[in-house]
């Protein structure tokens, strides 16, 4: 009895070991933990800086119950999380970085997925140029210092006056007058000019830079000069016959007088050749004539008829002017105002209208017609311009 008593012990003791043993691999079933599976989508991989990405997890699985959270990782310092696989940021910074997503289920399991984002840098712009120049004078605007973070090659638009339309497509900030990293800017008229520098890299991304530039006027001391202008003509005419000669005298300055003297020659006897003088200068409508008067044959004068005009317009006035540049002055400084005379073309008209004595006896003329000399002196203003400066546009 004793033995079978301690037989039963020993069974029950070995019964134990099995039951705990069984508990065990239960215990260790039920506490495993299943996990999910994360995939990730990002569209698109590569972006301008300041764009978004779309992050796509909507693939992924929780193998087993639900997934209750999507945790996101940047990689620019940020993260988020989301109860939906489905999330979009943007890069305000150009560079390489990873997106890491985080996923976790209901069991409490997890897994990880990544995506790699570019985010390419704009061009950085620098423009070298002056600020105010002078009429007349170069001014070069140099952005060869621009650069791309990259290292890209570069191409340049300037739109060099975003007030004018110069490819006539109706949008005037969109025009590329020049297109190498340095050019010259018209400064022949003066004013503010506002342009527009357009930059690009061969991946997409484009940098503008506005630009002013003042354009100042040149500042002039004028002196009017005064100056004769001498013609003098030699010719021969028949009675009846006519000549004609041209002169524009008002290109050289303001006309102040005129003076012409018509001589014939000396008759050998009287009467005294009768010629006739006239000028008109067509573009004001002004004609004057003169017949010749008989000289005095005793102190051998001859036949002459004189034209004399003073005061044709008042002098001009010495002082500073301002002007983009010399040639635009002197235009202004001598084109015609409101009753000036003696611009535009002149012509001036000998006319032999008597020729004495005339035939007596047959067809013979003894003096057929005469010699003359025609002077004409005619007295101009002309300005002188000397450049001055003036304030800091002219330095």
């Amino acid at each position: 009895m004793v033995r079978m008593k301690g037989k039963w012990k020993f069974s029950v003791f070995v019964g134990h070991l099995l039951l705990l043993s069984t508990l065990a691999g239960c215990t260790g079933v039920l506490d495993s933990t299943v996990n999910p599976r994360a995939t990730l989508e990002a569209y698109p991989t590569l972006i301008q800086e300041g764009e978004m990405v779309t992050l796509d997890a909507r693939e992924s699985s929780p193998i087993e119950g639900l997934i209750t959270n999507y945790a996101w990782d940047f990689g620019d310092g940020t993260t988020a999380e989301t109860i939906v696989g489905f999330t979009s940021h943007t890069y305000f910074a150009y560079g390489q970085y990873t997106v890491r997503l985080t996923v976790t289920n209901d069991q409490g399991g997890t897994d990880d997925a990544s995506a790699s984002i570019v985010v390419n840098g704009a061009p950085s712009i620098n423009i070298s140029m002056p600020t105010s120049v002078r009429a007349g004078d170069a001014a070069l605007l140099d952005a060869s210092n621009s650069y791309d973070p990259e290292g890209d090659i570069l191409t340049f638009a300037w739109d060099l006056n975003i007030i004018e339309d110069s490819d006539g497509d109706g949008d005037p900030l969109n025009d590329a007058d020049a297109t190498s990293a340095e050019v010259f800017v018209d400064t022949s008229a003066s004013g503010i000019i506002n342009g527009m520098l357009r930059v690009d890299d061969a991946a997409g991304a484009f940098a503008l830079e506005p630009f002013e530039l003042n354009v100042t006027t040149r500042t002039y001391k004028v002196t009017w000069v005064t100056e004769t202008l001498d013609l003098t003509w030699d010719e021969y005419l028949n009675q009846g016959e006519t000549w004609s000669g041209n002169m524009t005298p008002g290109d050289s300055g303001r006309i102040i007088a005129l003076h012409a003297l018509l001589e014939l020659d000396q008759d050998v006897a009287p009467p005294h050749d009768n010629f006739t003088l006239a000028l008109n200068i067509v573009d004001d409508g002004f004609k004057m004539a003169v017949d010749t008067e008989a000289g005095n044959y005793t102190t051998n004068e001859p036949a002459q008829g004189e034209l004399s005009v003073e005061d044709m317009n008042s002098p001009g006035e010495d002082g500073l002017y301002t002007s983009d540049s010399p040639e635009a002055l002197l235009a202004l400084l001598l084109q015609r105002s409101a009753g000036e005379r003696g611009q535009g073309l002149w012509i001036w008209s000998v006319v032999a209208q008597q020729s004495d004595p005339d035939p007596i006896i047959g067809d013979f003329d003894p003096d057929p017609g005469n010699d003359w000399m025609l002077t004409v002196e005619v007295i101009i203003m002309r300005p002188s311009l000397t450049e001055v400066a003036m304030g800091d546009g002219s330095a």
